[in-house]
């Protein structure tokens, strides 16, 4: 290789170096820090929401309750829904109660009575 070609290569090496070393903001940050604590858990209020489902609107109340969980009852599903109740109330407790990442559970088993389910929801 001649001396001037030599020459080229350096220079342009030197050059692409300088390029790959610039001032801008990678997006990349180095922390020694602990990482941020999770946001806690929304405060709930009781409330009562109409919740379309299935082709159908139905009325979802639900307030906390003194277990830590939720008293949650759904309004206007028959006696066979059950399924669909429950649904309902996990999905409504999650968005509304859950803090990202949790799923709404229920801690005892959906009971019917006067055309409303009613059940005990928490996040987990």
């Amino acid at each position: 290789m001649p001396p001037s070609m030599k020459n080229l290569v350096i220079a342009l090496s030197g050059v692409w170096l300088l390029m790959a070393c610039t001032n801008q903001n990678s997006g990349v940050r180095v922390s020694r820090d602990a990482p941020p604590k999770p946001a806690p858990a929304p405060v709930v209020k009781a409330r009562t929401e109409p919740i379309f489902y299935n082709g159908k609107t139905y009325t979802l109340s639900f307030s906390p309750s003194s277990s830590g969980g939720y008293a949650v009852s759904v309004r206007g599903m028959s006696g066979s829904q059950q399924k669909d109740a429950t649904n309902v109330a996990t999905s409504a407790i999650r968005y509304f109660a859950c803090p990202d990442g949790k799923t709404g559970k229920l801690v005892e088993k959906p009971r019917y009575a006067e055309n409303v389910w009613r059940m005990t929801a928490r996040c987990g």
